[in-house]
């Protein structure tokens, strides 16, 4: 089930591969932001930052940075939107069916990128740290990409987030309630989250917020000759199941952070089992 999205949106995106989705505004090119390249391999590894060194004037001028999209964001109609959508009773009720007995669920932030090279990982950091701030549900946040600096990972801490020393390439499994935060992923760690948690009980606890997978259903459904991916297939097979809300968004300067995202919420029918994948 997929909620309609918001009568004013972001132009439309173009994808170019349906492993590998890039979001660009039509109006004017931009540098976008890097995409984590898909893992060698399935086993998670000890990670530690290229370089270990703190740079002060660097740390400054990204905590500065941090603390003004924080407050341009929060003053934003998309913030408004975003905050609205979810305390909507439908939207509601699936947080709650997440969280069940429990009184919070952490937050597991995957492939953020650089904030200090680029906006939209800093509008994406922003708005998870608002959602903590607004929301007594939301636990502790959890940070992971392989491109960040020393640097980063200083300024990230001094927000209340922690940044794993793990890289897990997204297979966390999800003992208890959580929240995933993934907007502009690649297909490969979407997969990977899944995979790992391709239990009735282990989906039903799990709140995505990500990638549309109606997009992906639609550029499987308009491609001609299509054949999924291993990565996408599985995507696509858990969207029979999924209840999807499309984040409203505005033209404006946030929309290429958000754009082409949903929250996602798994419900599979326990008599019918999971599909073999």
């Amino acid at each position: 089930m997929v909620a309609a999205a918001d009568p004013i949106a972001c132009e439309s995106s173009e994808y170019v591969d349906p492993d590998w989705i890039v979001v660009l505004p039509r109006r004017k090119k931009r540098k976008g932001q890097p995409k984590t390249p898909p893992p060698e391999d399935e086993h998670q590894k000890p990670w530690a930052p290229p370089d270990t060194e703190v740079d002060s004037t660097k740390k400054l001028k990204l905590v500065q940075n941090m603390q003004t999209c924080l407050k341009k964001l929060e003053s934003s109609k998309f913030y408004d939107l975003f905050i609205n959508q979810i305390q909507d009773p439908e939207v509601s009720t699936c947080f709650t069916r997440v969280l069940g007995s429990e009184p919070k669920m952490n937050m597991v932030m995957y492939g953020i990128g650089s904030i200090e090279s680029f906006e939209a990982p800093r509008l994406q950091l922003s708005l998870a740290i608002l959602m903590k701030r607004r929301f007594e549900w939301v636990g502790e946040i959890e940070v992971f990409d392989p491109v960040l600096s020393a640097t980063e990972i200083k300024v990230i801490e001094s927000l209340g987030c922690s940044v794993m020393s793990l890289n897990e390439q997204g297979r966390r499994e999800t003992v208890k309630p959580m929240l995933f935060f993934m907007p502009h992923c690649e297909a490969v760690l979407y997969h990977n989250l899944l995979e790992t948690n391709w239990d009735v009980n282990k989906l039903r606890n799990m709140a995505l917020f990500g990638n549309s997978f109606e997009a992906y259903e639609h550029h499987a459904s308009v491609v001609k000759d299509y054949i999924a991916s291993a990565y996408t297939k599985r995507i696509l097979i858990a969207r029979t199941f999924t209840d999807e809300f499309r984040i409203p968004v505005v033209p404006d300067d946030h929309c290429k952070a958000f754009h082409e995202s949903s929250w996602h919420f798994f419900n599979p029918e326990s008599e019918k089992g999971l599909p073999i994948v």
